[in-house]
């Protein structure tokens, strides 16, 4: 496995892939790596010839009061774990190498990206679209493989790709949980013991209103009240959202006749959690 930190080094490997006529798949990645990364880079070994991933926390992503400077990293332990489910290439560019002085271009998709996180998080898609159209352009993937856990930031990207007629196809990979349903992120780290069970209700509400939903309910409002008193019987979590919207538009629904994205976000202690299912009524 070889470790790349400049985007010329990183072209010029593609370059020569490209010519050599292999199919190269990517998984970008902000670094502290867990099960749900690897789950990622098995996927998309199973796609290609050269498996490429990176590891840049991108600070144009995150906002002035957010976790940039305390996201947790661990390079020496990533690198070990991208060995081990046979990565090729680890592109670990620094934030000078990515945004060098005098840097003003960015990529910005419009609706997709304003609800939800879009509509906390000013800036952040900007951010994401921004450094994966970059990171597109330097690794040169045939494929890229995105997580369903960040469901809103796959459907932003899918959009760019398409308006922009990026020649990369992009596949999303079903949420990777641990044993007790909580959604692996990288930033459960900041959650106590106590504050990971409470994380729990997360997972709980989404079952909830499956259960619901399958049952025959097709009210939004009905499911969302179910799903609120699950979530904060008390101020341990706070909701940031909880909305039911078009799985591929985002548009808010207030009835459930089809598929439907439940998407949540909630502040646990210092960690803001987010987790979603897609809805399926009774057929």
């Amino acid at each position: 496995m070889n470790v790349v930190a400049t985007v010329k080094d990183m072209q010029a490997r593609a370059d020569q892939w490209r010519r050599d006529g292999k199919k190269i798949a990517f998984v970008p990645t902000m670094g502290y790596l867990h099960d749900g990364h690897l789950a990622l880079m098995k996927m998309a070994r199973r796609h290609g010839d050269i498996l490429v991933i990176s590891i840049f926390v991108n600070p144009t992503q995150f906002g002035p009061q957010e976790d940039f400077e305390r996201y947790p990293r661990d390079l020496p332990r990533d690198l070990k774990l991208a060995e081990s489910v046979g990565v090729d290439v680890v592109f670990t560019p620094s934030a000078e190498e990515m945004y060098p002085q005098n840097y003003q271009t960015y990529v910005e998709v419009t609706e997709v990206s304003r609800p939800l996180c879009g509509a906390r998080r000013p800036g952040h898609f900007r951010g994401v679209t921004t450094v994966v159209a970059k990171l597109f352009n330097i690794v040169k993937p045939h494929v890229a493989v995105f997580g369903e856990k960040d469901y809103q930031q796959l459907v932003v990207i899918r959009r760019m790709v398409q308006d922009l007629n990026m020649d990369v196809e992009v596949l999303g990979h079903p949420t990777v949980r641990e044993k007790d349903g909580l959604a692996m992120s990288s930033r459960n780290v900041y959650l106590s013991s106590d504050e990971r069970k409470v994380a729990l209700r997360l997972y709980q509400s989404l079952m909830k209103a499956q259960e619901l939903v399958s049952n025959g309910i097709t009210s939004a409002a009905e499911v969302l009240q179910e799903v609120r008193s699950i979530l904060a019987p008390d101020d341990r979590l706070v909701i940031d959202y909880a909305e039911i919207r078009d799985p591929e538009t985002l548009e808010e629904l207030d009835e459930i006749n089809g598929p439907a994205l439940l998407a949540l976000a909630a502040f646990v202690g210092k960690a803001r959690l987010i987790d979603n299912i897609v809805l399926t009524p009774r057929s």
